[in-house]
């Protein structure tokens, strides 16, 4: 099971902190996080291996957002910093059976999202 937390109501320049706490026995080799915007798909924001190492950023967020895991807590975390209007949409957490983490259609499991709303 996967929960995600931290979403909420922000202006643009300010910051979040995304947590996805994870719990049950499951596989996998990666996490990541993807956001999905009305109207759109979801779309890769970052990953990161299990052990915690290896971090990748869309484009998009590079620079903005970094992503980090407790292993002891077993919790995926997401800082973001100043947002943008278009970081808008619901962010999931998810885990992957591949190492490459950007491939949506290679995760096993994904938490029910947490919305992100960044006025301007």
């Amino acid at each position: 099971q996967l929960i995600e937390s931290g979403g909420g109501l922000v202006q643009a320049g300010e910051s979040l902190r995304l947590s996805c706490a994870a719990s049950g026995i499951f596989s996998g080799n990666a996490m990541g996080w993807f956001r999905q915007a009305p109207g759109k798909e979801r779309e890769f924001v970052a990953g990161i291996l299990l052990a915690g190492t290896n971090p990748g950023y869309a484009h998009s967020v590079k620079g903005r957002f970094t992503i980090s895991r407790d292993n002891e807590q077993n919790t995926l975390y997401l800082q973001m910093n100043n947002l943008r209007p278009e970081d808008t949409a619901i962010y999931y957490c998810g885990v992957t059976h591949s190492t490459r983490y950007s491939l949506r259609g290679q995760y096993m499991y994904w938490g029910q999202g947490t919305q992100v709303t960044v006025s301007s």
